[in-house]
């Protein structure tokens, strides 16, 4: 490429940084090519302790994150600052099923800007599961320039809605390739596990690293009311069952998740309820729980790779090839189908060999190489189609 191409991220999530930070790198130390991040600010402290982590550079941060805000709120404020900085010729790179992705793909196809997806093509069929996540990948697919699907499944999805098959790369998920650079990071620098040691004993108990321990994820809007109350439920029945393992549960701050937590297994001996933790904390728990009980979906993705069984507390998943693999089990967020899952993982060494070996279906670690190689192919295609009608 004769000239820079510059080519602007947006982010808006904690999950968002930690999938694009690989892309991030890969694009800075890729000649012929300018990265330009911008943050929107739907998460704070926690999106800027990811930054730090993977020790990229925000250019810009739109900071439009309010408290109590609407999701109609949300995307016009996103609309407004993300026109700003679409001024120059550029394809875009967003990722996954945010507002930003959904905003971000508008106020390009407004100004005939190309825009690529990370992570396209995951679907689970039901617009309300998950949401609004579901509805927003649908809406934003048809205005995409770029399809990065990071599995054959996701492919088959776009392919079955007529997306051109082209325009479609399968490349794995950027989320293994920073998980693997994470574990690597852990594992070969002793300064970075004791700055850890030290954090989780504080949060967790100085025993953190000693005790068998259960690690639990739960904070999705279709599981507010009723779906918190039976993954809690679950929770403290597996606590009574299980008395040699912790359960740790590291509690997201919307107060419709914390305060029925707190409420619902605050004071249980064996169940530590923490704090919101950074990703290399969480790296560090994933590593070496047992099992995780989650309805997350990029963990789905990650303890597979480390080969940590996973039961997926949601109606649906669209990350199917996990329980496809054999890596996953979709239990619904309901408290005794999620217990006796875990029970018969915690107490059958064959049952959960057969799932701790399974093999991970979401990438090999190498999706950011294989996305910057789409984008040399499509820049170059595109000068070559500029010269002709030249």
């Amino acid at each position: 490429m004769s000239e820079a191409r510059n080519v602007l991220i947006l982010m808006g999530t904690r999950p968002e940084a930690i999938k694009l930070a690989p892309v991030v790198a890969a694009l800075r130390r890729t000649d012929g090519f300018r990265c330009t991040v911008v943050a929107t600010g739907q998460h704070k402290e926690m999106f800027w302790q990811v930054t730090k982590t993977f020790g990229f550079e925000v250019d810009a941060d739109l900071g439009v994150m309010e408290p109590n805000q609407t999701l109609a709120g949300l995307t016009a404020r996103l609309m407004e600052g993300i026109d700003r900085f679409l001024g120059s010729a550029q394809p875009d790179l967003v990722q996954g099923d945010t507002t930003t992705v959904l905003v971000a793909a508008l106020a390009c196809f407004y100004r005939r800007i190309p825009i690529g997806h990370v992570e396209a093509g995951l679907r689970t069929g039901n617009i309300w599961s998950p949401f609004p996540e579901e509805v927003n990948r649908r809406l934003a697919t048809p205005l995409m320039a770029l399809y990065f699907a990071p599995t054959e499944a996701a492919r088959q999805a776009l392919l079955r809605e007529h997306i051109p098959e082209g325009s479609i790369v399968v490349t794995g998920n950027t989320v293994i390739d920073a998980l693997l650079t994470e574990v690597a990071v852990q594992k070969g620098d002793e300064r970075v596990r004791a700055g850890i040691d030290a954090e989780l004993r504080a949060a967790v108990a100085p025993d953190w690293q000693e005790v068998p321990f259960v690690l639990i994820t739960g904070h999705r809007r279709e599981n507010f009311g009723d779906g918190i109350a039976q993954i809690c439920e679950a929770i403290a029945r597996l606590a009574d069952r299980f008395p040699d393992h912790r359960f740790i549960y590291p509690v997201h701050l919307n107060p419709n998740v914390h305060l029925h937590v707190n409420r619902l297994l605050g004071g249980l001996r064996n169940v530590s309820l923490i704090p919101p933790q950074g990703y290399r904390n969480f790296v560090a728990l994933l590593s070496r729980c047992r099992l995780v009980l989650t309805d997350s979906g990029g963990v789905q993705e990650e303890a597979p790779s480390l080969g940590k069984p996973v039961l997926v507390m949601r109606d649906t998943t669209e990350r199917p090839e996990g329980v496809a693999a054999g890596t996953a089990i979709l239990t619904g967020p309901q408290a005794e189908e999620i217990a006796r899952q875990a029970t018969r993982l915690l107490t059958d060494p064959e049952a959960y060999g057969a799932m701790a070996r399974g093999r991970n279906p979401y990438g090999d670690g190498h999706a950011a190489g294989r996305i910057v190689e789409a984008l040399k192919r499509y820049f170059l295609e595109r000068s070559r189609a500029e010269r002709c009608a030249g």
